[in-house]
């Protein structure tokens, strides 16, 4: 009798299994939407699927903040299966990953490019130009060039470029849409029609990458005019941007592991692959220089903002308790936070770079923390040292300077020598208005090979020297 209703229960679990998908071993083996109940789906954030699936209660979404990280979710297990546009994973790219498309989704959606509501010229002129690249066959060419590997399409002469450059935002860097190659160049399908659109219109162009909401946001605040990165039209999109004529009609692609294939490469060709192959070290060497940049600049501006700071902490009590408020704003504020009011709010028709308010941002934050170490060190020298100098004869200028300030600075400079290590790390979060810093770098390096901890290392490296390196360079100071 128990026999067999263990048969019965292994019968009825087998069943439940096949109706949600089978595993050979590691292998996951779906066919259909309805297979994935039970499941782990992993999405990039912010996209079509991620609103779709949610709403499913009989599956688990792993989400995250861009689809290389969507994929390594499902090489380590974390997820089961991995959901984007069917043509973002070649078949050479798939077995470089271990992986394999598991179905073709039912779903077909409208591709369009999104410019700002209002913006009726520039619209009128890229359904125009779809329009007419539709009619001579051009659109399906390039198209057919990047899906497909068709023959390229040759690159029609222009003449003269006038007016400002057409901005276009990029949320995509996996080939064919839309990918970082060689020589830092933006390559793929939606770059080259952008590229043949302003051609056409005789305008230049600048690619700038930032995530889907980003991207949104600087498109509304006119620090954007298109994004052009395979986005499906959508009702709730609708209520944000317009949407040019459809150019293309992409499908979802179902993807999973597949262990009869590799991806297991070594670390020599792990490391040729993300820093050699298409130069992916200058994205490094950019990256480097641009946090460099922004770290240098916001300390010394920051350190001047400071001594004001500073100033009003030992004023009246009405200006130190302006001083005070400013604390509390700044410290009661996330960074982040800070850095988007700044650069989406404030600066946003200054036609300032992203780099000046990233800046002015750290400047802001620096100038607080920098001004409270140097108030408190000053008032830790005994007052006795003033009174000592002004009896010698020397005027409160002289004291200070000569007496005063030498004490503070030895016990200032090991906590502001922290603040500046701090501040270099805080840095890592520029790349949220379009700043190519080191953080930004790796990630663009991960979204083309997928590779987590290569990239990541490297940067981790990079960071760890520069830290080391700012306090060497504070404590020499603070010995002479």
């Amino acid at each position: 009798m128990i026999r067999n209703r263990l048969l019965l229960l292994l019968a009825a679990v087998s069943l439940t299994a096949a109706s949600c998908g089978s595993r050979d071993g590691d292998v996951l083996e779906i066919r259909s939407e309805a297979d994935l109940s039970g499941l782990t789906l992993s999405c990039s954030s912010g996209n079509y699927y991620e609103h779709k699936y949610s709403a499913r209660k009989d599956l688990s979404l792993f989400v995250t903040n861009s689809e290389a990280d969507a994929v390594q979710a499902v090489r380590q297990g974390l997820a089961d299966v991995f959901v984007t546009d069917e043509v973002a994973l070649s078949g050479d790219r798939l077995k470089e990953l271990g992986m394999k498309k598991a179905f073709r989704g039912e779903d077909a959606f409208d591709v369009a490019y999104a410019v700002r509501k209002g913006d009726a010229k520039l619209l009128e002129q890229l359904n125009a130009f779809i329009t007419s690249a539709k009619a001579d066959g051009t659109l399906d060419a390039v198209i057919s060039h990047w899906v497909e590997g068709t023959e390229a399409v040759p690159f029609p002469d222009g003449g003269e470029t006038s007016g400002e450059p057409l901005r276009c935002v990029l949320c995509i860097n996996i080939a064919p849409a839309s990918f970082l190659g060689d020589g830092g160049r933006w390559d793929g399908m939606d770059p080259e029609i952008i590229r043949r659109f302003a051609r056409w219109a005789g305008r230049s162009v600048e690619f700038v990458y930032q995530d889907l909401g980003s991207g949104i946001i600087a498109l509304q605040t006119g620090q954007a005019d298109v994004i052009a990165s395979c986005l499906f039209v959508t009702e709730e999109r609708k209520k944000s941007v317009d949407f040019s004529t459809p150019y293309y009609v992409c499908h979802p692609g179902f993807f999973v592991r597949d262990r009869a294939q590799g991806g297991g490469a070594g670390l020599k060709d792990r490391l040729q692959a993300n820093l050699v192959t298409e130069g992916r070290w200058k994205l490094i060497a950019s990256g480097l220089l641009e946090t460099l940049k922004i770290t240098l600049f916001a300390i010394l501006l920051g350190t001047v903002l400071g001594a004001a700071v500073c100033a009003m902490l030992r004023s009246r009590r009405w200006i130190r308790r302006l001083a005070e408020l400013y604390g509390a704003f700044i410290q009661g504020i996330p960074t982040l936070v800070l850095l988007l009011i700044m650069f989406y709010v404030v600066f946003a028709h200054a036609g300032f770079s992203g780099t000046a308010v990233a800046i002015v941002t750290f400047a802001l934050c620096f100038a607080w923390s920098s001004g409270s170490i140097f108030h408190t060190a000053i008032s830790s020298v005994p007052k006795g040292q003033t009174e000592a100098g002004l009896s010698l004869g020397f005027t409160p200028l002289k004291t200070f300077t000569g007496i005063v300030f030498p004490q503070a600075l030895q016990k200032a400079l090991p906590l502001y020598s922290g603040e500046c290590v701090s501040l270099l790390k805080s840095t890592s979060i520029v790349g949220y208005i379009a700043i190519m810093d080191l953080t930004r770098a790796s990630d663009l390096i991960r979204s083309r090979t997928f590779d987590a901890l290569i990239p990541l290392l490297i940067i981790t490296v990079v960071y760890f020297i520069l830290a080391w390196l700012i306090r060497l360079l504070l404590n020499l100071f603070l010995k002479k």
